[in-house]
């Protein structure tokens, strides 16, 4: 869909101004106002819009775009407002959703994580509910299982469920990285260039760079050990959604995936890295993916010296709808002259892999294992399967 944005009216607008209030981000128009019947998308919209995105862990821009209205259907629903079932083809997505598989959660089920989308593991964990407690098993969510599930009190204790689930893993699948496998994913490709700047006689593409560093990272990654797949080629054909990266990326069953862009603003004083991993401010976090995002984030600015921008929880699609721990990474500003005078060394771009390789080693090693940020001799890795990393 096209961006809706400030000064918009219609029936999306009405729709989006109802969802708002609703949420208590908005007051409602009065009956006598005229502008009831076509309202405008006008500064307290825009506002209200911001706050939302803003505590959904969304990009922040005021607008409702796909992710953002996809954001806003969903917080409509709450637990116990609608029957829920499983079906493969259209999925319950919801707010409500995403209450019943924290609620699972902390009863000790496994719906997989709290995605809010009404999937097979979620009515699996339903229906393993509903045995226990004496209904009939049918994976679905209706007035009964609410009821039942409101009365019950915790099982899992000393911990967020999901914590644990995913540490546990993450400590079974052993410190080598031999064998597992990653997902780069390159940004933008195809009529999506991303940032382009203009920079004398040269024009630099932030399409163009990430797949470079994507490219160099992938041959790195494969040389010690791991299965690696990028998500697309140098020079795509179409633009892929961030819902095409996930699909392939869940298809693969990937460990990981790294998600690797550059930042641009207005102001060419803006620069600096910063990583991204799934959480919001009051929702689930992937306690895994914020590990990755904080190791990667302190390793290029190690061993690169861009300003430290750090590490931020959104509820990004990608990062979201992933099975797999995710990651993004904007390597410096493009619009920026200093970070773009790095970025554009072949020879930067080799730290930056670099520094994204000793991150990924690092997530493998015990806790008891781990070495000091910068320390680890990356031309030393090859397939490792000791507790230890070579440091420099």
């Amino acid at each position: 869909m096209r961006a809706i944005r400030r000064g918009a009216r219609g029936a999306a607008v009405a729709e989006i101004r109802s969802i708002l209030v609703v949420l208590e981000l908005l007051e409602d128009l009065l009956p006598s106002d005229p502008s009831a019947t076509d309202p405008e998308y006008d500064e307290d919209v825009e506002r209200a819009v911001r706050a939302f995105q803003q505590s959904r862990g969304l990009t922040v821009d005021g607008s409702v775009g796909d992710e953002t209205w996809r954001a806003l259907d969903a917080a409509r629903w709450r637990l116990g407002q609608r029957a829920l079932f499983h079906t493969v083809a259209d999925p319950y997505i919801g707010d409500d959703v995403r209450q019943l598989q924290e609620r699972l959660l902390e009863m000790g089920y496994n719906p997989g994580r709290a995605d809010g989308i009404y999937g097979g593991r979620t009515a699996h964990a339903v229906a393993q509910f509903q045995r226990e407690v004496g209904l009939r098993p049918d994976g679905e969510c209706g007035p009964a299982t609410v009821g039942a599930l409101r009365r019950l009190g915790r099982k899992v204790i000393g911990g967020r469920p999901q914590l644990l689930r995913e540490a546990e893993a993450f400590r079974e699948s052993g410190p080598t990285l031999l064998g597992k496998r990653i997902v780069i994913d390159p940004g933008h490709g195809g009529p999506d260039a991303g940032h382009v700047v203009p920079d004398g006689p040269l024009r630099w593409v932030e399409a163009d760079l990430v797949y470079d560093l994507a490219a160099r990272l992938e041959g790195r990654l494969a040389a010690a050990g791991m299965r690696v797949n990028l998500t697309r080629g140098p020079q795509p054909t179409s633009a892929l959604s961030d819902r095409d990266r996930v699909q392939l990326a869940n298809e693969l069953g990937a460990d990981l995936l790294i998600s690797i862009h550059l930042d641009g603003h207005q102001s060419p004083a803006a620069d600096g890295v910063a990583t991204y991993h799934y959480g919001s401010v009051s929702g689930p976090t992937s306690v895994v993916g914020e590990r990755l995002a904080g190791l990667v984030q302190r390793e290029i600015v190690v061993r690169t010296g861009l300003r430290d921008c750090h590490t931020h929880a959104k509820t990004w699609e990608l990062l979201r709808l992933t099975k797999m721990p995710a990651v993004r990474v904007d390597v410096g500003y493009l619009t920026s002259p200093g970070d773009r005078r790095q970025l554009i060394d072949p020879a930067f771009r080799d730290r930056v892999v670099e520094a994204i390789m000793a991150a990924v080693q690092r997530m493998y090693l015990p806790v008891e294992a781990d070495v000091p940020t910068g320390s680890i001799d990356v031309s030393l890795l090859r397939a490792l399967t000791g507790h230890a990393a070579p440091t420099a």
